[in-house]
């Protein structure tokens, strides 16, 4: 009988599923393992991770090992003696050892349709990249980075607008309920395991800096505008006007796009939103970045495949405002370059 779970993860992501195996009925979480305290803004004064918080307000037992690779924790785990062991963005490598643990194996809950978007931060690549859809997948864990065997899936639309903000919400609520429909199958006998092939079909989905917020002109209207939306709200799509940062929020592509002459594709070593997109040859590249039209209510940028009707920014210091606000206050001309 499946019944005593373990529980280990850190963000926000995870607290669905963690709240749906404690309102279930037919589970007892023993115990939440989750990371450390972090400091939190100016002040520094340490603030719980979002599971943690979860599990302390119900009174589940938390630890939070700096490595869950030292040896006290697998004995630990040995005298906990869990059925499972329900895995979501915990963020640390769980060690062979303990993948073996539990009858039922280690699951984990994976925001993508595996095995594309192995990594970090599958939500915000599949915007990022203009996915139609995404998902969740959850599997039976192994030694590799999201490679283990494949038990259910589940496929979720992209609207049109998506940010990576609305993507994460969708997507963490998704998981809770396929996680509790995987425990059903693997008490009941009925787990389909599906080997995953070695290679994913996109690129690692690495963990995301404020770098990758930095916006490249002279990709297309299209490509910045699905930037925009994945880095929203973390870490932010930005470049810069007049010396200081300019976050922006929100931003349309033209329907009517000039098309370029695309280079040949180079082969690169790292990961990065930048570095994944075709970049574009004109008859000027100075033109990448020019504003191109001021009204009241619209401001619009040249990209290296279109315009970019910027609708939402942030200047250096301020708070998030509508185009028309940022307009009245920060006045701009055609022929300015961001």
């Amino acid at each position: 009988m499946l019944k005593n779970v373990v529980f280990m993860g850190t963000p926000d992501f995870a607290v669905g599923t963690l709240k749906a195996l404690i309102a279930s009925e037919k589970y007892q979480v023993q115990a939440v393992f989750s990371q450390p305290d972090k400091p939190k803004g100016r002040s520094g004064v340490l603030q719980m991770p979002p599971v943690k918080a979860a599990a302390v307000a119900a009174g589940i037992p938390v630890y939070q090992p700096l490595k869950i690779r030292e040896p006290q924790w697998l004995e630990l785990l040995k005298e906990l003696c869990p059925d499972v062991i329900v895995v979501v963005a915990f963020g640390q490598i769980i060690p062979q050892a303990i993948l073996d643990l539990p009858e039922y194996g280690c699951i984990n809950v994976h925001a993508s349709l595996l095995p594309k978007y192995r990594g970090a931060a599958p939500i915000q690549w599949a915007v990022m990249n203009g996915e139609k859809e995404s998902g969740v997948t959850t599997m039976r864990m192994d030694a590799g980075l999201d490679t283990g065997d494949m038990i259910l899936r589940k496929t979720v639309a992209l609207d049109k607008d998506e940010t990576g903000g609305s993507l994460f919400d969708k997507l963490s609520g998704t998981g809770a309920g396929l996680l509790l429909e995987t425990l059903e199958t693997l008490e009941n006998g009925t787990a389909c395991f599906e080997k995953q092939p070695k290679d994913s079909p996109t690129p690692y989905a690495a963990m995301l800096t404020k770098e990758d917020g930095r916006i490249d002109w002279s990709m297309s209207a299209h490509a910045i505008e699905c930037q925009i939306r994945g880095l929203d709200p973390w870490p932010g799509a930005w470049t810069r006007f007049h010396g200081k940062l300019l976050k922006i929020w929100k931003a349309e592509a033209a329907e009517e796009q000039p098309q370029p002459v695309e280079k040949q594709p180079q082969i690169v070593e790292e990961d990065s939103f930048a570095q994944a997109q075709p970049q574009y040859e004109t008859q000027n590249q100075d033109v990448f970045g020019t504003v191109c039209a001021v009204t009241k209510t619209a401001l619009s940028v040249q990209t290296g495949d279109g315009i970019l009707s910027i609708l939402e920014l942030q200047p250096e210091g301020k708070k998030r405002m509508p185009i028309d606000a940022f307009l009245r206050g920060y006045p701009v001309k055609t022929g300015e370059r961001l």
